[in-house]
């Protein structure tokens, strides 16, 4: 019987085990499953908490629908029932400028204005940017091939002005980075292939947008951002109830892995150490669905080099705070999702969601939830501060920019120290690398957000490819 191995059960780890065990179910397989996490829960940053009426999200909040693998995974696991999405009554995003919240204009598809007169009306942007991003639609396209940062593509493309305002907050919004060092291939690699389709990202956008509004990838009946009604953490419990209780091993942290030939010279094996167990495991395959620098640490005797390029690989810290109050201490309106920060505002949050707002039954009438995020690239010293500092520099923030008065009466802070990974330049380059490097490895395998993708739609497809491969191999 062959044995297969997961080390890592963030939502990465559990969808791959479970799509290995639902390949085994359906074919019959003869095949030992067993998934390993050091940790005494499953869900990695995934972590949903209920107290007094709030439904309260730790870690990611919502899922992309048009990116269509999380949405089928919920199907399949029976949860379509539960799936909601956001407020369609307030679509609106903010950013704040000059300590005010400005209105994202309606038609930006992420950084690229698409609708002439809102763009023309907003006060988001002067009335000379407003003439630099137009030269867009003139501008030649790049000529070579050399790859560029985020930053250096929005300037070329859209100016200075576009960068600082829009660009840059939204960007540290998704990916938690500096756009100075992000990797544009890496990160909105549709941006490219705008700029060689079509030369203008106003007009290729533009494009885009009548045929997202004619024939959406949206699901029909979703909106483009979803959740489940009781929180990302169902869909943990959901895949947690899928396996058999015997696959999953909670308080097993694995800390070294050793390549060994197999019984009578046969195929490739890995013997797995467990702290604290002496014995550890033999395994045909092997999936590493962790951070991609503890990857790295624990295969340095399997393979020298693939370790040191997988600890390459940058991380940073955020930290989630979120806040209850009662509706009369906000005096803002709260007519929108939330707001993004640019660096230049010099504040602590990087964002900010009107939680309550943007997903229903969030809390109950009469109250708010609100959640504040900090750390990234540009001020990951925060994460470090106590309890209190933290709170502290936050509230200042979003008193001030949202005219709060009184204590919220509710206070939790989660911390998340190295899970944000960097997708910097050179990303593709070292990913190409490691994929040389597996190939000396077979029957070893990598999934996570440290590769190709940040989202949880991202985590369930490579996921599902991972399985597959594993399934191919043995």
């Amino acid at each position: 019987m062959k044995r297969i191995a997961v080390v890592g059960a963030g939502i990465a780890g559990l969808c791959t085990t479970y799509y290995l065990y639902k390949h085994f179910q359906q074919e019959g397989r003869p095949l030992e499953i067993v998934l390993l996490e050091k940790e005494g829960r499953l869900g990695g940053t995934i972590f949903t908490e209920r107290t007094d009426g709030l439904l309260i999200e730790g870690g990611p909040d919502c899922f992309l629908s048009e990116k269509p693998w999380a949405l089928q995974l919920c199907r399949t696991l029976g949860l379509e029932g539960e799936l909601t999405g956001t407020n369609q009554q307030v679509r609106r995003t903010f950013i704040l400028w000059k300590g005010k919240l400005h209105e994202l204009p309606e038609g930006f598809m992420l950084l690229v204005p698409t609708a002439f007169w809102p763009f023309i009306k907003s006060s988001l942007v002067s009335p000379l940017s407003k003439l630099r991003m137009g030269l867009d639609l003139i501008l030649p396209r790049k000529g070579s091939d050399e790859e560029e940062s985020l930053a250096d593509f929005v300037r070329r493309r859209l100016g200075k002005e576009a960068l600082e305002r829009i660009a840059e907050p939204l960007a540290a919004g998704i990916h938690a980075g500096n756009p100075e060092t992000m990797s544009l291939k890496s990160t909105f690699p549709r941006f490219i292939d705008l700029e060689k389709g079509y030369r203008s990202l106003i007009w290729g956008m533009y494009q885009r947008r009548k045929r997202f509004v004619t024939n959406t990838t949206v699901p029909s009946g979703y909106s483009m951002f979803l959740t489940l009604r009781e929180g990302l953490e169902q869909m943990v419990s959901a895949l947690t109830s899928a396996l058999p209780s015997s696959t999953i091993s909670l308080n097993r942290e694995v800390v070294e892995v050793e390549k060994m030939s197999g019984d009578k010279g046969g195929a490739l094996q890995y013997h797995v150490k467990v702290k604290g167990n002496q014995k550890g495991l033999t395994v045909d395959a092997l999936v590493i669905a962790t951070p991609s620098y503890i990857a790295g640490s624990i295969l340095k005797k399997v393979d020298e080099p693939l370790s040191h390029e997988l600890l390459s690989i940058p991380y940073c810290s955020t930290a989630t705070i979120n806040l209850a109050y009662h509706r009369t201490q906000i005096g803002h309106p709260l007519d929108g999702y939330g707001f993004v920060v640019p660096r230049v505002e010099r504040r602590a949050i990087m964002a900010t969601t009107f939680s309550s707002v943007k997903f229903a039954q969030r809390a109950p009438e009469g109250t708010v939830l609100l959640r504040s995020f900090v750390g990234g690239a540009n001020n990951e010293e925060l994460v470090s501060l106590n309890d209190d500092q933290l709170l502290s520099v936050v509230r200042q923030d979003i008193d001030e920019i949202l005219k709060i008065e009184g204590k919220p009466f509710l206070v939790r802070i989660f911390r998340w120290e190295k899970a944000m990974p960097q997708y910097i330049l050179g990303h593709e380059e070292r990913l190409a690398h490691i994929e040389k490097l597996l190939v000396r490895n077979p029957g070893l395998f990598l999934t996570g957000s440290a590769y190709r993708g940040i989202g949880i739609s991202d985590f369930v497809h490579e996921a599902k490819l991972t399985a597959e491969k594993i399934l191919q191999s043995l």
